[in-house]
């Protein structure tokens, strides 16, 4: 078994603006068949600290890398040193060697955004989400130049199967999360069943994108973690009335083979919950940490875990060979080492 791509593969490239309804497509005819798609991804990466890691990343082969959020930090309302802090980002000469010769797909996360932990209330995201999709060379006709927020789909094509990775957006639209002054966590669930993290436009959205997709896989990337909830810091968990619509609706559209990809916290991990009338576990696996991490990391509390925290600097890996229906999902760091890794059988 490989995961590496099979020689001479020419790629077709089908585009289209409307992101809502005719995603990019990229076709694979091959003398071969070919079996995996390699998914490289990560979060958490301070422009002005030294990333070693983009050599280390392409020995991996992967048709893709995915920012997680967090690709710069520079929090502010100042546009001018916002873009001169992409611009330091995106001359880095690593990194620029490294996004000559593969896709870049990105969410952004709050300090790429403009402000620590910030949502609806930030008065230059108009502006920033501009200048994020300069950053990873949208062109100027697409969809996401005109609408609010930068959600988005594409389709992979190989041979008859479909992955879709679909890109959220969980800043723009999000509203107030709500402060925990009992404890010492810095958030706690909204029990009220009002808030949002995706907003009525994005959530319509997205339900569009399931309802009408054919895809065999479904890649969502999600800045902040969606299955860890117990730590007080930002999560899907704050609003748990998001959770369960947002599983209702990976069942009523019958998905096929969701994972979720997170960032945000500085440490990597994987979890995995059961749910109800889906057919396969749900996975988040988070990889965060690309120039700094939580290597003071203790512990704390995730009934969802799957093997172990790595507090080292990291980034993700998720291969999906399409003869096995198997997935494999690992964390590598200096030098492509494998700290942790969970295979899923579909």
């Amino acid at each position: 078994m490989t995961y590496f791509k099979t020689l001479f593969i020419f790629l077709f490239v089908i585009t289209s603006c409307k992101t809502e309804h005719k995603p990019t497509i990229k076709i694979s005819n091959t003398t071969e068949a070919t079996n995996g798609f390699v998914i490289a991804f990560g979060s958490c990466n301070n422009q002005v600290l030294p990333n070693t890691f983009w050599p280390e990343i392409k020995k991996n082969n992967p048709d893709v890398w995915i920012w997680g959020g967090d690709v710069i930090y520079s929090d502010t309302q100042d546009m001018a040193y916002l873009e001169q802090n992409y611009l330091k980002q995106k001359n880095n000469v690593e990194y620029s060697n490294f996004r000559k010769n593969i896709e870049i797909l990105a969410t952004w996360d709050d300090h790429d955004y403009g402000v620590n932990d910030g949502g609806i209330e930030y008065p230059r995201k108009v502006e920033a989400q501009q200048l994020f999709l300069d950053f990873i060379d949208v062109p100027k006709e697409d969809e996401r130049r005109k609408q609010e927020g930068i959600y988005f789909s594409k389709n992979y094509s190989l041979n008859e199967t479909i992955i879709k990775i679909i890109i959220l957006d969980t800043r723009y639209f999000r509203t107030a999360l709500t402060d925990d002054i009992e404890t010492k966590r810095r958030y706690k669930p909204n029990t009220n069943s009002d808030g949002t993290i995706l907003g009525k436009t994005q959530w319509k959205w997205l339900e569009n994108q399931l309802q009408n997709s054919k895809a065999s896989y479904t890649i969502i990337m999600s800045s902040i973690q969606f299955l860890s909830a117990e730590h007080g810091f930002e999560t899907w968990g704050n609003m748990p009335h998001e959770i369960e619509k947002f599983e209702n609706l990976l069942i009523l559209t019958k998905t096929k083979n969701a994972i979720i990809l997170s960032g945000d916290r500085h440490i990597s991990e994987f979890s995995k919950k059961e749910i109800d009338s889906l057919k396969y576990p749900l996975i988040d696996f988070t990889s965060s940490g690309l120039t700094h991490s939580y290597s003071n990391f203790s512990e704390e509390p995730n009934k969802f875990r799957v093997g172990n925290v790595v507090s080292e600097k990291s980034y993700g890996i998720l291969k999906i060979d399409l003869k096995t229906d198997t997935v494999v999902l690992e964390i590598r760091g200096e030098n492509n080492k494998l700290y942790e890794a969970f295979t899923q059988n579909y």
